[in-house]
């Protein structure tokens, strides 16, 4: 029989194992040879959320073929992870950033895409796209993957991806803002919730006959979305938003200063 492979998943991966398997080695009974991409996903945790492999210390990359008795070490995407312990060359398992941050949202995340569209990112969401439809817009598209399905990351079309974690869609809009790094990106209202077009001032006079008449009253300044044709103005919904938006700010603002 041939030597078990062992390996440990480390920080945020961990998330993704039984309890009894975190923050520890385990060991792999070695069946065949294949790829450590393969062993990994076999495991449950899709590549998108991987960046650093060593095996037995050294840096390898999603195509390297597991070999009895080897050491395996997998570290996740993150930002405060440093890369000064291991060796000299690293192989990051993880493509270039996005040059513009794009997102798609699987069905079970339509929440979530409006508050992402309510900050101004471009987010593609339908409840009728299938997976495969999804992993073909993430790679045709460039647009970064969010779901909490695992199987659906482990596409080989997808690049870039995140398995969302939280399950409440405030709680969801903070992870990813946190995860990419994008509280200084936020430009509010640019976007239409509905469609995802861009929203551009426009001079009341040109859509009054399309508001009602309180609307038309008591608001002069309006929005209109370039796709839909959807009218904003800054009404009690406009209201309730910009305080979630500012509860949002605020509780980065904190987190920064926690850290310090």
């Amino acid at each position: 029989m041939s030597e078990p492979i062992s390996i440990r998943f480390h920080d945020q991966l961990d998330y993704f194992l039984p309890v009894e398997q975190r923050q520890q080695a385990f060991d792999v009974e070695f069946k065949k040879a294949r790829s450590v991409k393969d062993l990994i996903e076999s495991i449950g945790i899709p590549h998108t959320e991987i960046d650093l492999i060593l095996s037995n210390g050294r840096s390898v990359d999603f195509a390297y073929q597991v070999q009895p008795g080897d050491k395996i070490d997998v570290y996740p995407v993150s930002g405060s992870l440093d890369f000064s312990q291991f060796e000299p060359v690293i192989t990051h398992c993880q493509p270039e950033p996005l040059a513009e941050t794009r997102f798609v949202l699987d069905v079970h995340l339509g929440r979530l895409a409006a508050y992402l569209r309510m900050l101004g990112f471009d987010t593609l969401y339908r409840n009728d796209y299938d997976d495969p439809a999804l992993a073909v817009i993430s790679a045709e598209q460039c647009r970064i993957l969010l779901t909490c399905d695992r199987m659906l990351l482990m596409r080989k079309q997808v690049s870039y991806g995140y398995y969302v974690r939280n399950r409440k869609p405030q709680q969801q809009l903070k992870e990813i803002l946190s995860r990419y790094h994008l509280y200084d990106e936020i430009k509010p209202f640019s976007r239409c919730m509905h469609c995802n077009g861009n929203t551009r001032y426009i001079n009341k006079r040109h859509i009054e006959t399309h508001l009602l008449a309180k609307t038309k009253k008591y608001y002069d300044e309006f929005y209109q979305c370039d796709s839909c044709k959807k009218i904003y103005w800054q009404g009690s919904h406009y209201l309730r938003m910009q305080d979630m938006i500012n509860k949002v700010r605020e509780d980065t603002h904190t987190s920064i200063l926690d850290n310090d």
